[in-house]
C-alpha cells in the first residue's frame, strides 16, 4: 500500500489570531502536562515576550502563569537573547504532580504555581551563564546547570551564524582550553536555599535531569563536544558518594542489533533520559561512518543494548519515552518509496551528523533483546526544524494515549496533539 496512514492531528495552542505568535511546549527533559493530564503548560510571545501560558485541555481555559515583558534570556540554545534580562525559555521545567513551574526570570531563580503566585527562590551568581534546569521526581530539588559566562561571551550580531545566532567558534573548545568550569546548581524548592554546588572542570553542562527513584543521582551531558563525542556525552554525578561517572563507555560488547559496530569515541551521542523506574538510560545518535542508532545503558548490569537503523533513516529526530517504555521520535522515519521535499534548514546546522528534514510523528516499540524496533507513523508534522522552538520534540501524555509536538509549516510555531494509538488503513 502506497498511502500514508496517519491520523488527523488537532491543533492545541492557537486561536483565532495564532498567526501573530508562537507557542511551544517546555523542553522534552520534563513533561508539559499536569500528572492528570488536564492542563498543558506552553511557552507562547503572545504578550510581546515570552511567557508561560497554561491551558485547561478540558475546558480551553487559559492563564498567562508569568508577567515578563524583558523580552528573551540570554542562555543555552537562545544565543541572541539578553544576558542578564528576560525570562529564560530554556529554564522553564514543570513538576507535573504539583502542577508548579520553576523558571529564571532576569537573575532569579523563581517558582509559579497555576494560581499564578510567584515565588523568589534565589538568584543567579554574576558571570554564569544558564540551560535547561530539572525538579525532582518528588518535587523537592531544582537543578540549575550554570557555566562560566565565557563560553558564550560573544556577540551575537557580528560573531554568530544561523537564524539562533550560535557563535561561529568552537564553545567546547574554547571551554577546555580556558579551563572554564560548569556547576550543578541544586536549590530547595520550598526555602530556595543552595543546597550545594558541584563544579565540574572543562565541562559545558546545558541538560541535567535527577534520577526518577534516587534525587541523589543527577545525570548530565557534555554539550557540542569537541571530541570523543560517544563517550563524553553522557555523565551521571552521585551526589551522596560525590562522584562523576562515565555513562556510556568504548566497547564491543553492546546487545541488541548494533550491526556489529562498537561503542566508539567517534561516535555521535545524544538527547539521554531516564526510564521511568531510574534503571536505565536511553540515548540515541550515530555510529562513527556508521548508521544512526537507539541505545539503552542499565545502570546496575553496566550493559548495554543499542539498535541500529535502516541506512535511509538518515533524518535528525528526537526520541522519548511513555510510561511503559514505548517510544516516539520525530525523525529518522521515512517510507522506502518516499522522496523527501528539498528543506532549506541550513540555519541550525549543529553538530550532529544527521539532516533535519523528518515530516513524520511515530510510535516506535523497542524490542531490546532481539534488537528489533517496530515504526507506527501516527502523523506528518512537517516543522520546518527552523531553529530549536520549530523542533518537535514530541511527548506522551501521561496515560499515554496522545501525543503532544511543535510545529512550524507556515510563519508561526504551533503545538499540537494526535493520537497514540495505531492507524487504522
Amino acid at each position: 500500500m502506497r498511502d500514508t496512514p496517519v491520523n488527523g492531528h488537532m491543533l492545541i495552542s492557537g486561536c483565532a489570531d495564532r498567526e501573530n505568535y508562537d507557542t511551544q511546549l517546555l523542553y522534552f527533559t520534563c513533561s508539559s502536562l499536569s500528572r492528570d493530564d488536564r492542563w498543558i503548560f506552553l511557552l507562547t510571545d503572545r504578550t510581546g515576550s515570552p511567557n508561560i501560558l497554561a491551558r485547561d485541555l478540558f475546558t480551553g481555559e487559559e492563564r498567562i502563569l508569568t508577567d515578563n515583558r524583558k523580552g528573551l534570556l540570554k542562555s543555552y540554545v537562545y544565543f541572541d537573547g539578553t544576558p542578564g534580562q528576560g525570562l529564560g525559555k530554556a529554564s522553564v521545567c514543570l513538576d507535573a504532580t504539583g502542577r508548579v513551574l520553576y523558571y529564571i526570570q532576569d537573575d532569579a531563580i523563581c517558582k509559579v504555581d497555576l494560581e499564578g503566585n510567584v515565588q523568589v527562590l534565589n538568584r543567579v551568581p554574576d558571570g554564569r551563564m544558564t540551560a535547561f534546569t530539572h525538579v525532582s521526581a518528588d518535587g523537592r530539588l531544582l537543578c540549575v546547570p550554570m557555566t562560566d559566562g565565557r563560553c558564550l561571551d560573544y556577540d551575537p550580531e557580528t560573531e554568530g551564524s544561523g537564524l539562533d545566532r550560535r557563535p561561529v567558534y568552537d564553545i567546547d573548545g574554547r571551554v577546555q582550553a580556558e579551563d572554564l568550569s560548569s556547576y550543578l546548581c541544586v536549590y530547595d524548592t520550598a526555602s530556595g536555599a543552595l543546597l550545594y554546588e558541584k563544579r565540574v572542570p572543562r565541562c559545558w553542562i546545558t541538560h541535567v535531569q535527577f534520577n526518577p527513584c534516587n534525587s541523589e543521582q543527577i545525570m548530565f551531558n557534555h554539550e557540542w563536544p569537541s571530541f570523543d563525542c560517544g563517550i563524553r556525552r553522557i555523565w551521571l554525578y552521585d551526589h551522596a558518594g560525590d562522584t562523576l561517572i562515565r555513562v556510556r563507555t568504548e566497547g564491543t560488547d553492546t546487545l541488541g542489533d548494533s550491526r556489529g559496530y562498537p561503542r566508539s569515541a567517534g561516535d555521535w551521542v545524544c538527547h539521554e533520559m531516564w526510564s521511568d523506574d531510574g534503571e536505565s538510560i536511553i540515548y540515541h545518535g550515530g555510529y562513527a561512518d556508521g548508521p544512526a542508532m537507539v541505545g539503552r545503558y542499565e545502570l546496575a548490569s553496566d550493559r548495554y543494548w543499542e539498535i541500529a537503523l535502516p541506512d535511509d533513516y538518515d533524518a535528525y529526530g528526537h526520541f522519548t519515552m511513555d510510561h511503559q517504555g514505548n517510544l516516539v521520535c520525530d525523525g529518522y522515519f521515512k517510507y522506502p518509496w518516499e522522496i523527501k521535499k528539498v528543506r532549506e534548514n541550513s540555519t541550525d546546522h549543529g553538530p550532529d551528523p544527521h539532516k533535519k528534514d523528518a515530516e513524520y510523528i511515530c510510535k516506535v516499540l523497542p524490542d531490546w533483546e532481539a534488537g528489533r524496533l517496530t515504526w507506527i507513523p501516527l502523523c506528518r508534522h512537517e516543522s520546518d526544524w527552523l531553529g530549536q522552538d520549530a523542533h518537535p520534540h514530541p511527548i506522551y501524555s501521561h496515560a499515554g494515549d496522545r501525543v503532544f509536538f511543535n510545529s512550524r509549516s507556515g510563519k508561526t510555531v504551533n503545538v499540537y496533539c494526535v493520537s497514540a494509538q495505531p492507524p487504522q488503513c
